[in-house]
């Protein structure tokens, strides 16, 4: 798995969730609040996308760390995201929008422990 894309989903994950004063994530915790558990989902989730996805993003103009932002916006449903790039074929932005999509909403809290998880 390229280390980029991981970093790219981990980042926009934090800066698009909130915790619970309704702040963002990124403004009180960063990656290493993260719970061993849930950067492992991360992480599987992240590589099962690469595997499936990286020539179609890379031969189209994302690179991985772009990607990896793109897929925690798809896959959550936010306003932007792989289908909204401006690059010359949305065609390939609608078909990795579908796949990003297929992976299902993953959302980010902190638990008593003040540690992040996910669901």
């Amino acid at each position: 798995m390229e280390e980029t894309f991981l970093q790219g989903y981990i980042t926009a994950a934090l800066w698009s969730s909130v915790d619970d004063t309704e702040d963002p994530m990124d403004s009180n915790y960063d990656a290493s609040d993260i719970s061993t558990e849930t950067l492992e989902q991360m992480e599987r989730d992240c590589e099962a996308f690469q595997l499936d996805n990286k020539k179609l993003y890379i031969d189209n103009g994302w690179s991985n760390g772009y990607a990896g932002h793109d897929f925690w916006l798809t896959r959550n449903h936010h306003g932007c995201g792989f289908w909204d790039r401006d690059f010359a074929n949305k065609k390939i932005g609608k078909l990795l929008t579908n796949k990003a999509e297929a992976f299902g909403e993953f959302n980010l809290y902190i638990g008593d422990d003040n540690l992040i998880y996910g669901c």
